[in-house]
């Protein structure tokens, strides 16, 4: 096919489209399921006209196919492990009693029943339900939801293309179910999982799908010769497949490598690349194949993870070099729009100058349809909006909102020794258990204790000017009076204030820095029904004032315990928000680690002892390829330092981090010199507590023992198993108690009764220590 028609051909389309809805309808009726305040009717209904505007929206805007399936409930490997029929043993009673609870049971547990662990999808902030599975393992196809939402698009008369997660991808992101050797490896029922995607694709194409697209985005990372073996049989067999729809295989997040001679040579029709952020390589490892010869390519060509206008011209010669390299192009986003809010049109606040740098999902969408225009029709037919794209671009690069010189000057300044403190570990320790006289076993939180309905009342009639600053203060102050009060109490030995006066923990820090924007509007799902509103990084950062002292000095003087200052770190600040793409990240995180290092030395001055600096996103930043590897670490860890090493010895330095593989960044772990780390690992049952152990990690640690993703409430006995475990791998003068996360989203009852719990379980591990 000469360039000429394949650009004639070109299509646009989209990978997935946020779910949540234009007021978060979704979360609301999930959760009002959940407290039996809806129907599952009902449920099924606010569902169904979501996913019907969603559909109605993209095609209106110029969208000529369509996604259906990746709408969820609550994450879709999930809904992919339901479509496979690999449900877990202790779950299978639940789901065939009422399939709709059972599948809420799988993602949140009950006060019986555990849930399925919980980690990032490769390095978003987007978090899945990890599949178990085993050697026993029966997959059997469950594909009905899948069939029914292709029905309902159809039904509208639209073009629509199912989307998978693919098997590969599948079994590479699952973990051995428990029970199960730990050398048991999921990708060896490959041969036993593709007849069940066999069957699906002929009942899809049954249902009326043309195209199914199979993600594997997997692919994108280093993989062995024997799992690039196994891509090239799956898609072999699934491609030999006489009753089946055309296939395209999706991979984002990162260029292909290796994986794309394999499925380039394999019988599939089509496959999407990412062609935003590596694109440069991505072009290079496709000409260096001979492109795609008798497929079509589908050309994520729009960033489907950050909120900056796409450069359309410079989109438009991406897409020309693809012209000549495969038999039609069409063009998509980057990958599923779902890690992007939904329409920056909703956005009042927001400077109009600003306000034109940004694209959220239907901003995006308006842009793959003019790329698809221009590539088709010609340039000279999208004129208009090539000239206020470059405008919109020019104000960008010559505003002064993004370059601050002194702060650059400052950043340039930074030496070594900022980033090393006066004594190592072992020498401050001393000083620091002299200072605070801890028990062994320590207790505390991670931070955040319930926000009420109350509270967040309270800061909506601040907001409204319902409610004054005076009065919102007292609001405040009782809140923490009670959180301290609770806490000792309990006998918890090192306290937190709670943060009640905290919206998020990224995003109260942003609207206190310069260089940052604050959106109204721009939610975007976590998990399940957890939606957070990243902030927007534009410019250099400073820290004009204290952010946290106030509440932090308030707290301490209402107890003779240590309280906790509360910090979300530099990685994190920027792991969470949507980060500028006009300079380096290493570069940004230094500005935001100077603008942190600032409050810690004041909350230090105000009489703090503690400070937890919080790094959640430490691995779930890092890069998909070993080869970034170590760059990407070098200057997240030096960022780490550069906020904490300014304090004396005898202050202690936290980090906390969650829901993530740590195997793989223990030195890093280690790297940041934190005096103590708390961890996620009730879900993992301590796994992470056998990595420490394993890298000779020397400080201490805090491995969760309270799983805060789920409601149930863990027993003493329970938690006290837990510690027992872990005590297996952390001497006892290095481990302290704790939840895997801080408790905000978690109702008081459940918290008062697990926190309860969680110090009889020390008390009681304690005496046997000493018993000992």
């Amino acid at each position: 096919m000469t360039s000429k028609s394949a650009a004639a051909a070109a299509r646009a389309t989209v990978y997935g489209y946020p779910r949540q809805g234009r007021n978060r309808e979704l979360k609301k009726a999930v959760e009002g399921y959940w407290k039996g305040r809806t129907t599952a009717d009902a449920l099924r209904a606010t569902a169904a006209e979501l996913r019907a505007a969603n559909w109605r929206e993209l095609a209106e805007a110029g969208i000529d196919e369509v996604p259906t399936g990746d709408f969820s409930y609550y994450d879709h490997v999930l809904d992919t492990t339901v479509m496979v029929g690999a449900i877990p043993a202790r779950h299978r009673t639940a789901f065939a009693d009422d399939p709709l609870d059972g599948y809420f049971a799988m993602a949140r547990g009950t006060q019986d029943v555990a849930p399925l662990e919980m980690t990032k999808w490769f390095d978003t902030n987007y978090h899945y339900l990890v599949p178990e599975l085993g050697p026993d393992t029966v997959f059997t196809a469950d594909f009905g939801r899948q069939v029914a939402e292709l029905t309902e698009a159809l039904a509208l008369g639209l073009t629509a293309r199912p989307v998978l997660v693919g098997p590969v991808t599948y079994l590479l992101l699952a973990k051995p179910a428990p029970g199960v050797a730990g050398n048991f490896d999921p990708l060896t029922l490959l041969d036993r999982l593709l007849p069940v995607y066999a069957e699906v694709l002929a009942d899809l194409r049954a249902a009326g799908a043309d195209w199914v697209q199979l993600d594997e985005p997997a692919l994108v990372q280093d993989r062995t010769p024997a799992e690039l073996d196994a891509v090239a049989r799956a898609y072999r067999d699934l491609g030999a497949l006489t009753d089946r729809p055309k296939l395209l295989v999706a991979s984002y997040f990162d260029r292909l490598g290796r994986a794309l001679p394999v499925l380039a040579a394999s019988p599939v029709e089509g496959l999407a690349l990412d062609f935003t952020e590596h694109a440069g390589a991505q072009l290079g490892e496709l000409a260096a194949v001979g492109g795609l010869p008798g497929k079509r390519l589908v050309a994520g060509v729009v960033n489907g993870r950050n909120i900056w206008i796409n450069d359309l011209e410079k989109s438009l010669a991406t897409l020309g070099t693809l012209l000549g390299l495969a038999d039609r192009v069409d063009v998509a986003a980057s990958s599923s729009l779902l890690h992007v809010p939904l329409d920056a049109a909703l956005e009042r606040d927001i400077d109009p100058q600003v306000l034109r740098w940004l694209a959220f999902a239907r901003q995006k969408t308006a842009e793959i349809v003019t790329l698809a225009k221009g590539l088709s029709r010609g340039t000279d037919t999208i004129t208009g909006e090539l000239a206020a794209n470059r405008a919109a671009l020019a104000s960008r690069a010559n505003s002064p909102i993004t370059r601050d010189t002194a702060v650059r000057a400052r950043t340039s300044a930074v030496t070594g020794a900022d980033t090393r403190r006066s004594q190592r570990y072992g020498e401050r320790t001393v000083a620091q258990r002299t200072r605070l006289g801890l028990p062994p076993l320590p207790t505390t939180t991670i931070g955040s204790f319930p926000q009420t309905g109350e509270l967040r009342t309270a800061r909506a009639d601040l907001r409204a000017g319902r409610l004054d600053t005076a009065a919102y203060e007292v609001r405040i102050r009782a809140e923490i009076a009670e959180v301290v009060a609770f806490q000792e109490k309990t006998g918890i030995d090192v306290l937190v204030h709670g943060e009640p006066e905290r919206n998020d923990m990224v995003q109260y820090f942003a609207e206190r820095l310069t260089g940052y924007l604050a959106t109204r509007n721009g939610w975007v799902q976590s998990y399940g029904t957890r939606y957070v509103r990243p902030p927007v990084l534009a410019g250099d950062i400073s820290r004009p004032a204290p952010m946290t002292v106030r509440w932090t000095s308030y707290a301490q003087s209402l107890t003779d315990r240590p309280v906790k200052g509360m910090l979300t770190g530099p990685v994190t600040m920027l792991a969470w928000s949507f980060v500028r793409d006009d300079q380096p990240l290493a570069d940004t995180a230094r500005q935001v680690a100077l603008a942190l290092r600032d409050e810690v030395n004041d909350l230090e001055a105000a009489g703090t002892a503690v400070i937890q600096v919080d790094e959640p996103a430490l691995r779930e930043t890092l890069p998909l390829r070993s080869a970034d590897h170590a760059g990407y670490l070098a200057w997240a860890t030096e960022a780490f330092r550069l906020t904490t090493s300014g304090v004396a010895p005898g202050t202690q330095i936290h980090t906390h981090m969650c829901y993530a593989e740590f195997g793989d960044i223990v030195q890093a772990i280690d790297d940041l010199d934190a005096d103590v780390i708390s961890l996620e690992a009730a879900r993992s049952h301590m796994q992470v507590a056998r990595e420490l152990a394993a890298h000779g990690y020397p400080r201490e640690a805090g491995p969760g023992v309270w799983d805060i993703h789920s409601p149930r409430v863990p027993s003493p006995e329970e938690a006290a198993r837990l510690l027992r475990t872990a005590l297996k791998a952390i001497p006892s003068e290095r481990l302290w108690v704790n939840p895997d996360c801080g408790l905000k989203t978690r109702a008081w009852p459940e918290t008062r009764a697990t926190l309860e719990n969680l110090v009889t379980a020390a008390r009681t591990v304690r005496a046997e220590l000493s018993d000992g």
